[in-house]
């Protein structure tokens, strides 16, 4: 007998064996690979599930942080208000700015959002032969509602914007730290007067604008077949005293909201030119969604129970 001399397996050798090993570890891994793609997945679904509650956080956090400052900062004014702690000149100079120099673009667009309000009701009511009612819709749509609100929408686009403008800079250039190392409240010497040029001036803004916007729905009317005087006697008998001073009550509360988010979001501006931005059109967006919002609750208290038409 021939023994024949014993072979070991060469580890780098690409044998049958060694081939087989190689299948027989392979066949062991898809298990763990599955395992991996649905942990990963299942770590994306997560990810996904909690961004609405973060969202959901986040907003809720920024939102009573707004409710809290603007509160105390109404309060605060109110306070130095009460106290008597106003500046006439420079309550005087921001109802000009705020009011006066408001008035123009004011008029322009109550004038022809009356027209075009009163060219669609004319041409419908004078197919039913009422064209005279036309006078009381316009009237009564101007005093409660187009003129009060549209003269808040376009100050607090012109001023509530400039207010947080100009107390931003005030804010990124630390002349707001300067005036409290002075001992000076920036709330008394920037918002107060502020606050009354806004209070006094946006009823009489209203007013003027009911007039003017009255005006152009009766021009409109007449060149589209409604005749002058069943116009004016249907305001006469349909727009009465208490619409016109509960629309003006409006533009107070709308003044309030302007100035005081204006000054709000200019006082907690940071960041340089690029925070001024972001506060300017903060105070833009938010006063306006908050006059809009307003004006419905006002509106259902003041005109809920009641009809012109009574």
């Amino acid at each position: 007998m021939v023994w024949s001399p014993l072979r070991w397996p060469n580890p780098n050798s690409t044998g049958p064996e060694t081939m087989r090993d190689d299948r027989n570890r392979q066949q062991g891994r898809p298990g763990d690979v599955v395992g991996e793609i649905l942990h990963d997945v299942g770590d994306e679904l997560a990810a996904v599930v909690s961004v609405p509650g973060e969202i959901t956080y986040h907003t809720f956090n920024k939102f009573f942080e707004f409710i809290g400052e603007f509160s105390t900062l109404l309060a605060r004014t109110i306070q130095f208000i009460a106290r008597g702690a106003i500046d006439i000149r420079d309550t005087l100079n921001q109802m000009a700015y705020i009011g006066v120099a408001s008035l123009p673009i004011v008029l322009i667009t109550v004038a022809f959002s009356g027209a075009v309000l009163s060219l669609y009701m004319s041409q419908l009511v004078v197919r039913w032969g009422i064209g005279s009612y036309t006078g009381g819709v316009v009237g009564i749509s101007i005093v409660r509602e187009i003129g009060p609100v549209l003269t808040a929408v376009v100050v607090a686009a012109r001023s509530g914007s400039a207010i947080a403008a100009e107390l931003g800079s005030m804010k990124v250039t630390e002349q707001i730290d300067a005036l409290r190392a002075l001992a000076v409240s920036p709330i008394r010497y920037l918002v107060v007067p502020r606050l009354l040029a806004g209070i006094v001036m946006l009823p009489a803004l209203a007013a003027i604008a009911d007039l003017v916007g009255t005006t152009g729905g009766y021009i409109v009317a007449v060149v589209n077949g409604v005749a002058g005087g069943g116009f004016t006697n249907t305001i006469k008998t349909q727009v009465l005293p208490y619409d016109v001073i509960m629309g003006m009550l409006k533009t107070v509360f709308f003044a309030v909201v302007i100035v005081i988010v204006g000054a709000q979001q200019g006082l907690r501006t940071t960041g340089g030119a690029t925070g001024v931005g972001k506060s300017t059109t903060n105070s833009v967006v938010i006063s306006i969604v908050i006059i809009y919002i307003l004006n419905f609750f006002l509106a259902y208290v003041m005109f809920g129970g009641r009809t012109a038409f009574l």
